[in-house]
């Protein structure tokens, strides 16, 4: 049989595996039956360094030796046993697992597996090949297996760890827009003067339709545009805080669970959790806004729903007795802004109706 003829057989063989391994992926979408038994990660993390090592053999193949069809084939044969014992765990793994955690694992080991296929079919293509490039591209997916792989060991255990880096993520993506808000500008005579001049300067070098310089322009705030931007400020500063106290009073709580004085937590953390990815979601919405022309309507509709996931939380917090004075004084500070700033986006509405009214009036002489 020629090379032709045995790259065919082992690429039949690569479809097989390849298609029982999307097979078992399918199970793994759903979590395991709490009735199962329960998987310790550790346990994943083992087959995953077993799994680095088969892939380590795979590309010991290609040491620029010629392949033999044989070898690849029980190489290959080796490497989806181990992985296949690998999705099979990760999915014992899910059991009590929450929506968050069950995300995570399944990421984590979607990833090993998609690298995986990477390796295997390059395998496979380059099988007869005298293409320098293709055989050093081997070493090198051999190691984004391993990556992929190691990254199992930084991947959540438990429904509380995967909880608590989400809700930090929140709070990463708070300060994000935060930090873009603090750069926002006012606009100056003297500053619109620099913008045109350095408009007119670069016209004459640069196409008509280039026209970058003039848009940083538009970035620059009216006073009364500025003024809703430093209140929003504020606002987002002070949900920032109260994300933060969330997050300490879920700590607070997890250490009675631990003391076996709080239990069946992963529901009411899982709500807390998408209550407070719902604040994030409207605090981008609310920066995106502050940039002119500001859309008014969209940052009351922020602002409101702000103030309803808050209270949300409030009630959810009290009803698994985590609230703390300190919380709901947080909590009080920052609905009493965000009254603030619908007060002051409420005139600001006001005038902007104004003006086309004083456009159409008619003057009769």
């Amino acid at each position: 049989m020629g090379s032709e003829g045995e790259r065919e057989q082992l690429n039949h063989a690569l479809i097989g595996y390849l298609n029982t391994v999307h097979e078992t992926l399918q199970v793994l979408d759903q979590t395991a039956a709490s009735s199962s038994e329960k998987v310790s990660w550790n346990e994943v993390i083992q087959m995953g360094e077993q799994l680095s090592k088969q892939a380590t053999m795979v590309g010991m193949l290609w040491n620029g030796e010629k392949v033999e069809v044989k070898a690849l084939e029980e190489n290959m044969a080796a490497y989806f046993n181990i992985l296949q014992g690998l999705l099979l765990l990760s999915h014992g793994s899910t059991v009590g697992a929450g929506p968050t955690l069950a995300s995570c694992i399944h990421a984590s080991v979607k990833q090993v597996v998609d690298c995986s296929f990477v390796l295997m079919k390059e395998s496979v293509s380059s099988y007869g090949s005298s293409s320098k490039t293709q055989n050093l591209s081997i070493p090198q997916l051999v190691g984004t297996v391993w990556e992929s792989c190691s990254a199992l060991k930084k991947t959540p255990s438990t429904n509380v760890t995967a909880i608590g880096r989400a809700m930090t993520q929140v709070t990463v993506s708070i300060k994000d827009v935060l930090r873009e808000m603090k750069e926002l500008k006012a606009a100056s005579s003297d500053l619109e003067e620099e913008f045109k001049d350095k408009a007119s300067e670069e016209a004459e070098s640069k196409p008509e339709s280039d026209d970058s310089d003039v848009d940083d322009l538009g970035n620059d705030l009216s006073p009364e545009e500025m003024k809703i931007a430093q209140l929003s400020t504020v606002v987002v500063s002070e949900t920032l805080a109260v994300v933060n106290k969330l997050i300490r009073a879920i700590i607070g709580l997890l250490r009675q669970e631990n003391q076996g004085a709080f239990s069946n937590s992963t529901d009411s953390l899982e709500r807390l959790l998408k209550l407070s990815q719902a604040i994030g979601s409207q605090v981008d919405e609310l920066g995106a806004c502050l940039y002119p022309p500001q859309e008014i309507l969209v940052m009351k509709a922020a602002l409101e729903k702000i103030s309803a996931a808050v209270g949300e939380i409030q009630i959810e917090l009290e009803r698994i007795k985590g609230s703390s004075e300190d919380f709901v004084q947080a909590c009080t500070n920052l609905k009493s802004l965000i009254r603030q700033l619908e007060s002051e986006l409420g005139c600001s509405n006001a005038n902007d109706l104004l003006v086309p009214k004083m456009e159409n009036l008619v003057v009769n002489s």
